[in-house]
């Protein structure tokens, strides 16, 4: 059966947001914090940091995983980073998974005042970024030079719960993106068609980054053991379908290979908007096996 996640726009107190908790109790095998600095057109809305809400989710829930989605070098450097998703993994008691990407232009690039970078440096900060994070959270004591990043003597101390380290996602629709999925335990996608589109453009989209990313793991050897492929649904969910749409979707997805999707929390109004009672309705349908 396709494991099914949420994600939740971090806009919520974290000390007291009841969401995380509900999603557990609806079965879902995931909840993702998004981790922008600001995003979109809720810039200058309610945002809070993502590690202390992901934290905060730990502490509310106990068998749900929880995780990023997606976190990118834009504004974070890999020791201190790997320090918090460390922690974090401690927190909820290996229940952390790290979604992460190149980063893209807009408000996470540019709130540093950092240098506008191409897609080919991104990329190559991409990679370093992915490379040294796995270093510091598989070694006790690291040391790193790199074109983008250093590290001097970098301590993760205890270690993650999850050994070697907890799961990377990664999320990329380019080939050089895919590859370094496949060095590592998921890729992510929402396909190749632009934001906004028909929905059956979109699903196309998804076909051909599909069959994209089949053809490099071939080219590969194949994916490792229990490697995930995750769909994010939410530029096909803005705003929120019903449940039968949502499990339609699903199946879709199943179809093409995804192991999981990931699908927003429904909010009050746009971006998301919908109602709980859609989002319950869909887990429902889960539970009682609707999608196989």
């Amino acid at each position: 059966m396709i494991r099914v996640g949420v994600a939740l726009l971090p806009e919520v107190d974290p000390a007291r947001d009841d969401r995380w908790a509900r999603a557990e109790e609806l079965g879902f095998a995931h909840a993702w914090c998004f981790d922008h600095l600001a995003w979109r057109s809720l810039a200058d809305s309610d945002w809070h940091a993502t590690v202390p809400t992901l934290a905060a989710a730990a502490m509310h829930t106990s068998t749900v995983s929880i995780g990023t989605f997606v976190a990118s070098p834009n504004f974070r450097h890999p020791v201190p980073f790997a320090k918090d998703l460390m922690t974090l993994d401690v927190m909820s008691r290996g229940r952390l998974i790290a979604a992460i990407g190149a980063g893209a232009p807009g408000f996470d690039a540019a709130m540093l005042g950092g240098p506008e970078l191409s897609p080919t440096q991104r990329h190559a900060r991409f990679e370093e970024f992915v490379t040294l994070l796995d270093v510091v959270l598989r070694e006790r004591r690291s040391n790193w030079d790199g074109t983008y990043f250093r590290a001097l003597e970098a301590r993760s101390i205890p270690g993650p719960v999850q050994q070697p380290r907890p799961p990377f996602v990664i999320a990329a629709n380019g080939p050089r993106g895919m590859r370094l999925a496949l060095r590592n335990e998921g890729w992510a996608t929402m396909g190749f068609a632009d934001h906004g589109a028909e929905p059956e453009a979109w699903w196309r989209g998804v076909a051909q980054a599909v069959a994209r990313f089949d053809e490099l793991a071939e080219q590969a050897g194949g994916a490792g053991e229990n490697f995930a492929r995750y769909l994010d649904l939410m530029a096909l969910a803005a705003p929120m379908g019903t449940a039968e749409k949502l499990l339609d979707d699903a199946g879709r997805a199943a179809e093409l290979g995804f192991t999981d999707i990931v699908v927003p929390w429904p909010r009050d109004s746009d971006p998301f908007a919908g109602s709980l009672a859609a989002i319950e309705e869909f887990a429902d349908g889960l539970t009682a096996g609707a999608v196989t």
